[in-house]
């Protein structure tokens, strides 16, 4: 980052109390050096190249597209120090001792994360799963992969411990001969084939992308050329880091300096639809989370960045209460009193407390409310909160504040997770702003449901604070400095570090919350290429499933059409080329026959049903409802509203559609 580079001689300062606290604007260009000087507040100097600073101001970003000249890191510091005395009021809490893992141990957690126990240790054996698992990988997630199994192996023969770990090349060449000998038509090898293919996640059957060693770039009529500012979702990231390095560096040294100025990065249009988190089924859902981990393992492999999970050991925490409970307690307490709830309840009645007084108010969560009333809150809170009996009137705009953000320092795990906290960190050392985002946007889908769904309920309500920047003076930089601190460092993990360190990690992390609040709606993207791989896994394992249920019936004697899909033959039986039958179990015209055009989407399906409904129309306003791609390649998939739905077809012909009521996303 250009305004934390050693190399530039920048001077960073940090906050250090001698008063009362008051907002301090942040002072830069020529005579930022001299006006920091002459500021009340002491400041932490590193030792640079002092004298360069009024050459090369270091918040001169006035071509940035929130040219946010009040930036600075004082809102940081500032932060921090109020964390300290925040703490100091608090009660000690036990520290989550971080174990050192043995050597292997990681990567046998690794292997186990991503779903492939099953190649070492007491589990090894017939690693059939994991050979379709295997066969859908990327050239770089294998290699990603390998290098894990292949230090397991090693450190289990150090052990003497005399487990078959089967070596990846193998699997995959058992995988190729079980193409072979499993397609007699060709047709199936060739859809899910990914052996050689430098990207394995193409569609099969009508991909809109060139599938080959060399062409990886989408191509389709309706969409222009790929600008700097497109994240590709279709190829897969890691992927995309190996082209990119195999390009020019002037390239890679242009792309990083734009990505300074914090582009509208934008998602192309999908023809198949756009899936977000929340859309696929459960077993479909851990599939991606077993990719996403090895696809960003694979990305961080290619750039260089070192990727490090931490293992909590389990301590005891409190099993009730508000603060320092584990969010899963949290919500289970919750879920009794409000079903289907997936936001801590008392989360959720702070950002509502904060949002009565305004959010307009000046220094909205950069102004702290007094310690003293924040710790007799906490203590009526949790007397109070669930009874009904406690008294918000008493509690001010910035205490609800204040008490918002203790509520995520005192989660007995970080709300970024103790397993992936340091590998958002590590985000901010890869090189370009498209490479962090796509890391980001795998690591939130890593993340624990819960996690997940409060940290999106927390950045649609910075973001919120943000839209009102122009009364608030809270601009989307200055909430990330205020914010960062509260998410990224932690006593509870025993995170002590010197001051050098903290000033290098600082920058880096109010980055990366910045990134997190712009970029919200594309991280809850769902990558295409990793839906394509969830399809191929499904298309493989209904093959062989299909294959040992013939066996099983031919050796039973059972008539086998009683074991085919009864409904879907009828169905079909009158739907002829270019139809689809969509149903609607819940409405009063529960199935349409629909003809399938250029230009039909998922919406216009829904419309035609809705139509003919008197009491629903508010139903589709409100977007209770939606069609649903269910079966062939997919387990169940909420379709997005711009889906094409002959291209849909046409990639998931064996599919069944039907509309109904979207599950609960109570907040």
């Amino acid at each position: 980052m250009s305004w934390l580079s050693s190399s530039q001689g920048v001077v960073l300062t940090a906050y250090h109390p001698s008063g009362k606290d008051q907002t301090v604007g942040g002072s830069h260009g020529k005579g930022g050096e001299e006006a920091a000087a002459s500021r009340r507040y002491g400041q932490y100097t590193m030792n640079q190249e002092t004298t360069k600073v009024t050459e090369r101001p270091p918040f001169d970003r006035s071509s940035s597209q929130d040219s946010l000249d009040e930036l600075s890191m004082e809102d940081y510091w500032i932060e921090l120090e109020n964390i300290k005395k925040s703490s100091e009021n608090r009660q000690d809490q036990e520290v989550v001792v971080v174990k050192e893992p043995d050597e292997g141990e990681l990567e046998e957690e690794w292997l186990k994360e991503a779903g492939l126990s099953n190649l070492f240790g007491e589990a090894a054996g017939d690693p059939q799963e994991s050979m379709v698992f295997l066969s859908t990988l990327t050239r770089t997630q294998a290699a990603a992969v390998q290098k894990r199994v292949e230090t397991v192996s090693q450190t289990l023969r150090k052990k003497n411990k005399q487990y078959q770990v089967p070596d990846v090349r193998d699997i995959f060449a058992q995988q190729r001969e079980s193409k072979e000998k499993e397609a007699p038509d060709g047709t199936e090898s060739q859809s899910v084939r990914t052996d050689e293919n430098k990207y394995q996640g193409k569609d099969g059957q009508a991909s809109s992308l060139i599938v080959g060693e060399k062409e990886l770039i989408p191509v389709g009529p309706e969409e222009a050329p790929a600008s700097e500012t497109d994240i590709n979702l279709e190829v897969s990231f890691a992927e995309q880091a190996v082209n990119q390095k195999e390009n020019s560096k002037e390239k890679t040294q242009r792309g990083k300096g734009e990505d300074t100025l914090l582009p509208s990065f934008r998602l192309p249009k999908d023809k198949t639809g756009t899936t977000r988190i929340g859309d696929l089924a459960p077993q479909d859902m851990k599939k991606v989370c077993h990719l996403a981990l090895i696809e960003l393992t694979a990305l961080y492999d290619v750039l260089g960045v070192e990727l490090k999970q931490q293992k909590a050991v389990k301590i005891k925490t409190k099993d009730s209460g508000l603060f320092c409970v584990p969010l899963t307690v949290l919500l289970e307490q919750d879920q009794k009193r409000v079903p289907g709830t997936r936001i801590p309840l008392i989360f959720q009645k702070l950002i509502s407390r904060i949002e009565e007084g305004g959010l307009e108010t000046e220094g909205l969560l950069r102004i702290p409310g007094a310690a003293i009333r924040i710790k007799n809150f906490c203590q009526e809170l949790e007397a109070k909160f669930y009874e009904g009996t406690f008294n918000w009137e008493g509690v001010k705009q910035h205490d609800a504040a204040s008490l918002l953000k203790l509520f995520i320092r005192e989660l007995p795990q970080p709300l970024l997770s103790v397993e992936y906290l340091k590998a958002f960190q590590a985000v901010q050392n890869l090189p370009t702003r498209k490479q962090q985002l796509q890391a980001l946007n795998l690591l939130v889908i890593l993340l624990p449901d819960a996690n997940r769904d409060t940290l999106k309920a927390l950045l649609e309500f910075l973001q919120r604070v943000v839209d009102n920047k122009e009364k608030n003076k809270m601009t989307v930089m200055n909430v990330a400095m205020v914010m960062a601190p509260n998410l990224f460092m932690y006593h509870t993990l025993g995170l002590k570090s010197s001051e050098q360190r903290e000033f290098a990690m600082a920058a880096g992390i109010a980055n990366i919350m910045h990134l997190l609040i712009r970029y919200q709606k594309i991280l809850w993207t769902i990558p295409k290429f990793i839906v394509n791989q969830v399809r191929k896994q499904n298309t493989e394992n209904h093959r062989k499933d299909k294959k040992a249920m013939k066996k099983l019936l031919k050796k039973m004697a059972y008539d086998r059409e009683k074991y085919e899909k009864p409904d879907k033959s009828v169905n079909d039986a009158d739907v002829p080329q270019g139809v689809i039958r969509v149903q609607a179990p819940h409405l009063s015209k529960v199935s349409m026959a629909i003809q399938l055009t250029e230009e039909l989407k998922a919406s216009d399906v829904l419309a035609r049903f809705l139509s003919q409904e008197s009491g629903v129309a508010q139903t589709l306003k409100n977007g209770e409802v939606s069609l649903y791609e269910i079966g062939g390649n997919i387990g169940e998939r909420c379709l997005d509203d711009d889906t094409y739905m002959k291209d849909l077809y046409q990639l998931n012909p064996n599919a069944e559609w039907v509309i109904k009521s979207k599950p609960s996303q109570k907040t």
